[in-house]
């Protein structure tokens, strides 16, 4: 999600003219905001952040801060008995401070960056309390990604099982829609004369109509950045990927481990396939924000693009990515 904040010494006299852009200063004071665990922390301890500079010559620099996968558990008491099962289980997976590391990226934000972008995977699976926390946090101003659990109903306890289709997300897209004020296939929102475009690769592959929206937009003539949940492989992003989730790279590189899942997709998908070799040779592509490997790793993506996975917002980290 690009929650659109306008930057703080700006925030007067936008505000004045543009209603659709949100300052970082005007998020929110919770009464939450100090984090109830680790009380003494300082401010910079808060968040464990990286750093990134893309270099696209603007007028007006600003600044992002790049979270994904917060993987929100909460469920109601009056929710069903898989909802309640849901919770218990994955708030002991995810630690169960999800919610305190996104309240401290969004106080961190007020004091460090001009926006924030979320890469999907807010919530875990769909429930009400899930919904609402959304709400609560992000409101009516957001453009953004989903991730693979935003479209999960009961996870592995779901019926029917998850089918990575697009019929399957079909089943509760509407739904989705309701909750997230935003398109949740695909949305472009210019940024001081950059074009944010984000959209629904939460399954690793991209439909025809997405494309054809992108190259629409790249038309327009502006930089872009590209921000999706699953990130577009390298080499490099896979052997980072396999290391952390399967060990089964060697540590000098000696070889590539196995292309399957979602990699594997890519190369085979003739859509996918066909907007990866595209993406490639568009100069004006110049990043690529995306997550849900739960690490934090960068490549080269072309001669022009660079691409950040950030590690999961769930374990308080995060990249700042200033845009010069």
């Amino acid at each position: 999600m690009i929650i659109k904040m306008v930057r703080r010494r700006q925030f007067i006299q936008r505000m004045m003219g543009m209603g659709a852009l949100i300052a970082t200063s005007d998020l929110p004071a919770l009464a939450e905001d100090n984090p109830s665990v680790f009380p003494q922390r300082g401010e910079n301890e808060r968040m464990s952040i990286s750093y990134a500079i893309v270099n696209i010559g603007l007028e007006h620099p600003f600044s992002v801060l790049h979270l994904s996968d917060t993987h929100l558990t909460a469920a109601y008491a009056t929710e069903n008995e898989k909802k309640q099962q849901l919770r218990e289980q994955r708030t002991i997976t995810f630690g169960g401070r999800q919610e305190e590391a996104l309240r401290d990226a969004l106080a961190w934000a007020k004091q460090h960056v001009d926006y924030i972008v979320h890469t999907g995977d807010l919530i875990d699976w769909q429930s009400e309390a899930n919904f609402d926390l959304v709400r609560k946090y992000f409101g009516d101003s957001t453009i953004g990604t989903m991730g693979n659990h935003e479209f999960t109903p009961d996870m592995w306890l779901s019926d029917p099982k998850e089918e990575k289709t697009e019929d399957f997300k079909d089943l509760t897209r509407s739904k989705l829609q309701e909750v997230y004020p935003f398109d949740v296939r695909f949305q472009s929102q210019v940024v001081h004369g950059v074009n944010f475009i984000t959209l629904d690769d939460v399954y690793g592959y991209v439909t025809a109509e997405q494309v054809l929206r992108f190259k629409k937009e790249a038309q327009k003539g502006l930089p872009m950045v590209l921000c999706m949940h699953v990130p577009f492989f390298t080499d490099n992003i896979w052997w980072a990927t396999m290391r952390f989730w399967r060990d089964k790279c060697p540590m000098d590189y000696q070889g590539l481990p196995a292309i399957d899942g979602e990699y594997l997709l890519q190369k085979e998908d003739p859509v996918t396939r066909d907007f990866i070799s595209y993406l490639r040779q568009e100069p004006l592509l110049h990043c690529i924000l995306a997550g849900h490997e739960h690490i934090t790793v960068e490549d080269q993506f072309s001669p022009t693009c660079r691409e950040y996975v950030v590690a999961g917002n769930f374990l308080f980290h995060g990249r700042e990515v200033l845009f010069v």
